[in-house]
């Protein structure tokens, strides 16, 4: 039988609180396993949880704004023209893009 990476137990007793507080934990970030929760949190003290629905937003928003350019080229190669209503859609897709970016970007450099 190949030797155990972790062989060093560590023991140790809590309330039934503190218990309770450790299951609420590992509840709110999602993870059922405590013993990869408490190594994790005995290490580095830190467990970083992030939402990623912005994120999402941002991608759904970039693969719309893909398909509209997308399109207008292939427009522009069949009629040989592109539709100043078409560009500013652009603009108003990317620019969207760049704010929502720009406020993840700030939120995520908060973190610690």
């Amino acid at each position: 039988m190949p030797e155990r990476k972790r062989n060093i137990q560590l023991h140790f007793m809590v309330s039934e609180n503190e218990r309770a507080q450790i299951r609420e934990n590992m509840k709110r970030l999602g993870t059922r396993n405590m013993g990869a929760y408490l190594r994790k949190m005995a290490v580095s003290g830190v467990w970083v949880e992030l939402d990623l629905s912005d994120l999402k937003e941002i991608v759904s928003l970039l693969r719309r704004s893909s398909a509209n350019l997308n399109q207008y080229v292939k427009r522009a190669h069949e009629t040989g023209s592109i539709y100043e209503a078409d560009i500013e859609d652009l603009r108003g897709d990317y620019k969207e893009l760049w704010t929502m970016l720009g406020e993840l970007y700030t939120r995520l450099a908060l973190i610690e």
